[in-house]
C-alpha cells in the first residue's frame, strides 16, 4: 500500500489546540461540534470535538479524541483536553500549563526548560494561533486566556514510552512539529532518537550505546552497567538518522551498536533504514560472503535457503566466527562512512542468549 493511500490524522498538539479553540468559541456562540484547525504548514482540517462543558461562568473545558490516521501510535483514540480561563486584563496574554496526565520536564536538553509541562513548541504555536483567530473573529482584545491541557489517561500511556528516562514525568508529552501525522513518516521516531542524544548531551556523556530494540538494550545494560540509563537509544530501523541525531551534539564522541545479527547484516550491507522488506537481498548477499570468506559450499546454501538472517545465524554461530567478524567490521565501516569520519564506532553482535558473539574492539 503506498503512503498516498494512507490516511492522514492529526497530532496530540492538533488536538490540544482543536479542544482550546472549542472551548473559547464556547463563550461567544453555541458549543461546536468541529473546529477548523491551521497546522503549522498552513493546511486546515475540521476536527470533531468529543464534550464541551462549562466549568463556571469563566471557565469552560473541551475534550478531543486524538486521530493518528493510519499511523496508529499509543496516543490514538487518546483524549486530549483543554481547561480555558478566561478573565478582563490590561492586555492580552496567554498562559498555557499542563494538568493532568501531560509530563512535566526534569532533565536538561530537551526543547522546554526543566520544569516545564511537556508541551512542545509547535503544539503552543498552534494554540496561539487558535486563540488569535478566535478573538480576532469577535473582536476582543483585553483578555488573559489561562489554558490547562490535560490527558485523562495520560498516566498510563507515558508507561509504555520512553518519556521516563527523556526526564519527562506523570504523563505523556504534546508533541508535533507541524500538526499532522503522515503515515510511515517516521518524523516521530526520529524525534524521540534526536531528544535521548540530546538528554545525554546536557549530561556531559560523550559515549551512547544504540540498540535497535528493548530486548537488545535490556542486554546491553546489563553489559555497560556503569553507564546512565540516559545513554543507551533504542534507534530502530534508522541506521543512518540515528548517526545524524548524534553529529548534532559536538559532545557525543562513540557510538556502541549492541545488535542481533539480523539487523546487523542489513546494517552491514550499507542499509540507511533496516527495514523488514529487504530480507531476500540480505540472506543472497550474506551466502555470498559465506562463500567467500569461510570457502564452505554447505554453509553457503543453508543461508541461501534460510528464511531469516536469525535462522541463518543458527548455522553460522558458534562455528564460523570469521563470518560474524566481517559483518561486524562492515557495520562499523558504514557506521564511519554515515557519520562523515567524526564518531567512533564500536560494534558488538549478540547472540540470541544476549551473548557477545563479536566484538570489534
Amino acid at each position: 500500500m503506498s503512503s498516498k493511500t494512507l490516511k492522514k490524522g492529526f497530532t496530540t498538539g492538533a488536538a490540544a489546540a482543536a479542544a482550546v479553540k472549542a472551548s473559547l468559541l464556547s463563550f461567544f456562540s453555541k458549543a461546536p461540534k468541529s473546529v477548523e484547525i491551521r497546522f503549522l504548514t498552513k493546511e486546515k482540517k475540521q476536527i470533531d470535538i468529543q464534550t464541551v462543558k462549562k466549568i463556571s461562568e469563566n471557565t469552560v473545558e473541551a475534550i478531543v479524541v486524538k486521530d493518528a490516521g493510519d499511523d496508529p501510535d499509543i496516543t490514538h483514540k487518546a483524549q486530549i483536553g483543554a481547561t480555558v480561563t478566561l478573565s478582563d486584563s490590561k492586555e492580552f496574554a496567554i498562559n498555557i500549563t499542563g494538568g493532568k496526565g501531560v509530563g512535566t520536564i526534569t532533565k536538561p536538553g530537551l526543547e522546554l526548560p526543566v520544569g516545564e509541562a511537556a508541551i512542545n513548541p509547535g503544539p503552543r504555536t498552534m494554540i496561539q494561533n487558535s486563540v488569535e483567530e478566535v478573538f480576532a473573529r469577535f473582536n476582543i482584545q483585553h483578555k488573559q486566556v489561562d489554558i490547562e491541557i490535560f490527558v485523562p489517561k495520560g498516566e498510563e500511556l507515558a508507561k509504555k514510552t520512553l518519556n521516563a528516562r527523556l526526564g519527562i514525568v506523570g504523563g505523556i508529552s504534546i508533541l508535533g512539529t507541524t500538526g499532522i501525522v503522515t503515515p510511515m513518516s517516521h518524523d516521530a521516531y526520529i524525534a524521540t532518537i534526536k531528544a535521548g542524544v540530546s538528554v545525554a548531551a546536557a549530561k556531559s556523556m560523550d559515549t551512547l550505546v544504540f540498540t535497535t530494540g528493548r530486548r537488545s538494550e535490556r542486554f546491553a545494560m546489563e553489559k555497560f552497567k556503569d553507564l546512565g540509563e540516559e545513554a543507551f537509544i533504542q534507534t530502530g530501523d534508522f541506521f543512518k538518522a540515528s548517526l545524524d541525531m548524534a553529529l548534532l551534539q559536538p559532545k557525543i564522541q562513540t557510538i556502541i551498536y549492541t545488535i542481533f545479527f539480523g539487523k546487523a547484516v542489513k546494517m552491514a550491507l550499507g542499509f540507511e533504514h533496516t527495514h523488514a522488506a529487504k530480507s531476500e537481498l540480505t540472506l543472497k548477499r550474506l551466502s555470498k560472503w559465506a562463500a567467500d570468506i569461510t570457502g564452505h559450499r554447505e554453509l553457503e546454501k543453508q543461508i541461501a535457503d534460510a528464511n531469516t538472517a536469525r535462522h541463518a545465524f543458527s548455522f553460522i554461530y558458534p562455528e564460523y566466527p570469521e563470518l560474524i567478524s566481517h559483518v561486524g567490521e562492515k557495520i562499523k565501516e558504514n557506521a564511519i562512512r554515515f557519520s562523515g569520519h567524526k564518531l567512533k564506532i564500536r560494534t558488538i553482535i549478540l547472540n540470541f542468549d544476549g551473548e557477545v558473539a563479536f566484538d570489534s574492539t
